[in-house]
């Protein structure tokens, strides 16, 4: 990756029902914003003329575009993606803004992988009324890893934690069964890459969740922590990595035990979601680890009961928007510290005489 001196960041409209807009616009309406990056918002001008009238946010300009050859470096910039009109219902459910928030993602996604940005910051969408080809839509992390490749590994990011998923958006009855040691050995894996090349953190230590309550004491409530997790965490320390456990997560999180840690590892959704969001609901963010396309979006979700009310927060978003740039950077950082090593030890050795 070469070195990027001011990314070019493009932002998905995300449920045009919902306060993805006006998060997106409170964010960008800083100037200062473009003193580290050049924001492209995948939509249309009268979606943005309609947001800015409705939240009364007329002072929000955007550069209009309608092609990516045409970004203006210095402003904040809006590419038309569709010329059909929108039927914005603050805080409805339809079909018709679902379909436009995939095109959205769609075209942030090709502009990508014709290097036309250098990374994507998603705006929450409803995973209930995206239906890409017939297909079920299960979320973000899925859809955008199928386009363009990886292993992807969802992780929740705050200043106070980090907490990354061994299973997504799955049916909880179904997490005991796919909690495999091979499955936990992987995510430790991505996760354990993931500090170190994108969060710069040489020698990261990992704590990992137990399944069962007290850890299955001793095996009086379940085998998972014996048969899969000890497994897995004995099989990475034996590699090198900084991983303990397993904990039970509520004395975990309530000892503040996390704090300990780099990053912890939960087993299902819910468990690390729930403290995450406890601690971190105003300022975390969502990254997508182990893709080759760097993409953040606010922890919450389309939130539309307070759609069109002017009072959605928007320092996640804003959060968001910055750790794509923080992680971009400490990518490129990673790559060029680790390119050649072979030739760094031989003029070392060379220097020593």
């Amino acid at each position: 990756m070469e070195e990027i001196s001011k990314p070019i960041i493009g932002i998905t409209c995300g449920d045009l029902n919902g306060v993805g807009f006006e998060v997106i616009m409170k964010t960008l309406i800083d100037a200062q914003i473009l003193d580290f990056c050049t924001p492209v918002v995948f939509a249309t001008s009268k979606v943005a003329s309609y947001h800015r009238k409705a939240l009364v946010m007329e002072e929000m300009n955007f550069h209009i575009i309608n092609s990516l050859e045409q970004i203006h470096p210095k402003k904040s910039n809006l590419i038309n993606c569709w010329k059909e009109d929108v039927n914005i219902e603050y805080g409805a459910i339809t079909d018709e803004v679902g379909s436009f928030a995939l095109r959205s993602i769609d075209e942030g996604l090709k502009a990508w992988q014709a290097g036309q940005i250098h990374a994507l910051v998603t705006a929450p969408v409803n995973k209930n009324n995206i239906t890409p080809e017939g297909k079920k839509f299960t979320g973000h992390t899925g859809y955008i890893g199928e386009a363009v490749g990886g292993e992807p590994l969802m992780i929740l990011t705050s200043q106070m934690l980090r907490v990354a998923l061994v299973t997504g958006h799955i049916a909880i009855g179904e997490v005991a069964a796919a909690l495999t040691t091979e499955l936990i050995t992987k995510r430790i894996n991505q996760l354990h890459k993931s500090l170190v090349e994108d969060f710069g953190i040489s020698k990261p230590k990992i704590g990992v969740l137990a399944l069962n309550p007290h850890a299955s004491d001793g095996g009086l409530m379940g085998d998972e922590e014996a048969r899969s997790i000890k497994p897995a965490i004995e099989k990475a320390s034996e590699s090198g990595k900084l991983v303990f456990g397993p904990y039970a997560a509520d004395g975990y999180f309530g000892a503040e035990t996390y704090r300990q840690f780099d990053a912890t590892l939960a087993m299902y959704h819910d468990q690390g979601l729930i403290p995450f969001k406890t601690l971190a609901f105003e300022d975390g963010i969502n990254f997508t680890a182990g893709l080759p396309l760097v993409r953040t979006s606010p922890d919450h979700g389309t939130g539309y009961s307070i759609a069109g009310k002017g009072v959605a927060n928007e320092a996640s978003f804003r959060n968001a928007l910055f750790a794509a740039i923080d992680i971009l950077k400490a990518r490129t950082e990673h790559q060029q510290l680790t390119k050649n090593p072979l030739k760094i030890g031989h003029r070392q050795r060379e220097e020593r005489g």
